[in-house]
């Protein structure tokens, strides 16, 4: 007769047996904003649109009576609008750098997919823009 070589294994309770994949969806945040290389657009602030899935990773649910147990896309929405505020941007690829860089300061962020279209720059397109997705390293360098 074979000998079953099962072990027990008592889990701590401060620790979990799951993670979390969760994803903050924010969809066309539209802005008024100082944006573009040409002096034409450098006359007036335009319309810019903003589209964002944020992954992050937990350990533990969310608890409902704590905000930081979240990535608040309140917050979110105001960082950018705070960040765009009072700068011009020549391009909306150093725009979204520094979106990158205002939203990886949380941690818990692993992937942002960001998409910012400008909405009345062309007058034959409804938008045109970029979209880039930037994952955090966890490599060391």
């Amino acid at each position: 007769m074979k000998k079953n070589n099962l072990k027990i294994v008592k889990i701590s309770k401060n620790k979990s047996l799951f993670n979390y994949e969760k994803k903050i969806l924010i969809k066309e945040l539209i802005l008024d904003l100082k944006l573009g290389y040409y002096d034409v657009e450098k006359e007036k602030p335009q319309k810019v649109k903003f589209s964002l899935e944020i992954d992050y990773e937990d350990k533990k649910p969310t608890s409902d009576k704590d905000i930081q147990s979240i990535v608040n896309y309140g917050q979110v929405v105001k960082l950018i609008t705070k960040l765009t505020k009072n700068k011009h941007y020549n391009f909306l690829e150093t725009l979204a750098e520094d979106v990158f860089d205002v939203l990886f300061k949380d941690k818990r962020i692993g992937k942002i997919l960001l998409k910012i279209e400008k909405l009345e720059i062309i007058k034959e397109c409804a938008s045109v823009g970029i979209q880039i997705t930037k994952k955090r390293s966890y490599e060391k360098l």
